[in-house]
């Protein structure tokens, strides 16, 4: 579906058409390989979604912006693969299987300065505030992941701290996008701000539904191993509700799941996901979902743009929180 999506085609041709040099062949193969891997390319869509909202029908004003968040965005995941020593990245070799840890470092570090040339290629008056857009939300998504490391060494995470790094690591990522895209169609801050806001709280509501698909999605569409996080004791929304809410004999059962290593892999997504329903963390997460899916629908709609305009990002936000996988 995505695919079939124009401003993704447009995407596509685009980065296609990127001349990376031939030499040295172990910094550009790999960049062209990420690449190559695509993803819904739902980020760099949003620059143009943005763009147009705001009334810019010249999409070729906007495609290098929409490449740099394409670039930064795949500079990240490379450099998260690692981290994450990730065989696997949509459904493909990761760089540093594929080549090794160094190769992936310096590859990544390429596509990050591949993504501020695509910025100085924007129409002049724009880049500064697109730079500074732009570097907010890249140190922002640092700040997300070194967070998101510092939980695996804490035994506990408080929610506010977990949505807190949610924001930085994924959404700031999205609602930036949807600014660069305003900009470069002369929005107003006002109308900057709230297509941002837009942006942000459609991020967390998508990583909120995300926890709840690797414990309750279909595995046959979800595209991952349904209970990895519960196998990786990950510290999401689920986790951090059910620790709190655990008392005496819950609260025996959750650390037994969690430090018990001859418990079968089977066994402990099956009595965790016992331990959720009993306390209705299944509930109370989707609850939390739907409160940021509604602020973000709120921001969309204080916009003061024609509401046909705004059809197409309310179907977006739609299909990302009611999809499988």
């Amino acid at each position: 579906m995505f695919e079939q999506n124009p401003y993704s085609k447009l995407i596509s041709n685009y980065i296609q058409q990127a001349e990376f040099p031939k030499e040295p062949q172990e910094l550009y193969d790999p960049i062209r390989y990420i690449l190559s891997l695509a993803g819904k390319r739902i980020r760099p869509m949003l620059v143009l979604m943005s763009a147009r909202l705001f009334g810019e029908q010249d999409m070729s004003k906007a495609l290098p912006a929409s490449a740099a968040i394409e670039y930064f965005h795949n500079f990240s995941l490379i450099h998260d693969d690692i981290m994450d020593n990730a065989p696997l990245r949509r459904g493909k070799d990761t760089v540093h299987e594929k080549w090794n840890n160094n190769v992936a470092i310096l590859s990544g570090d390429g596509l990050l300065v591949k993504a501020y040339q695509e910025l100085g290629k924007s129409p002049k008056e724009h880049i500064a505030e697109l730079l500074t857009v732009f570097n907010q939300v890249a140190i922002e998504v640092c700040e997300g992941q070194q967070l998101d490391m510092d939980f695996e060494n804490q035994l506990e995470v408080r929610e506010e701290d977990y949505l807190r790094m949610i924001k930085l690591k994924t959404s700031v990522l999205l609602g930036g996008a949807l600014q660069m895209g305003a900009i470069l169609a002369n929005a107003t801050k006002e109308q900057q701000d709230l297509i941002y806001g837009f942006g942000v709280n459609l991020g967390i509501a998508f990583q909120l539904q995300d926890d709840f698909l690797d414990v309750y999605g279909d595995p046959s569409s979800f595209g991952k191993q349904v209970g990895g996080d519960i196998l990786a004791n990950k510290k999401t929304i689920l986790h951090i509700h059910t620790q709190q809410l655990a008392k005496g004999a819950d609260q025996e059962e959750f650390q037994l799941l969690i430090q018990d290593s001859n418990i079968s892999n089977e066994d402990k997504v099956n009595r965790m996901k016992n331990l959720y329903a009993k306390l209705n963390v299944d509930q109370y997460a989707e609850g939390v979902k739907q409160r940021y899916m509604h602020l973000a629908y709120e921001q969309l709609s204080q916009l003061n743009v024609d509401a046909t305009r705004k059809e197409e990002l309310f179907a977006l936000a739609d299909m990302l929180m009611h999809r499988a996988k």
